[in-house]
């Protein structure tokens, strides 16, 4: 791999946690199928890029010293 990203922009770590998530929800008796936790994983990623960008944006505007 060339490229580099945070652990939140994984689609396979947040596949592997929704698949946990549905695996002790299924324990509970709610049933989620693959096709919704695909799209839900989706949604996950998606979701945290948008707020990681929000955050890079907030930080800049807040910081107190200047970029080199």
């Amino acid at each position: 791999m060339v490229s580099e990203k945070s652990w939140f922009e994984s689609k396979t770590i947040w596949g592997a946690l929704l698949a946990v998530a549905a695996a002790v929800a299924g324990a509970f008796g709610v049933s989620i199928d693959d096709s919704a936790q695909q799209g839900i994983a989706d949604a996950l990623v998606q979701l945290a890029g948008a707020a990681g960008a929000l955050l890079a944006i907030y930080g800049r505007l807040t910081a107190t010293d200047m970029i080199d």
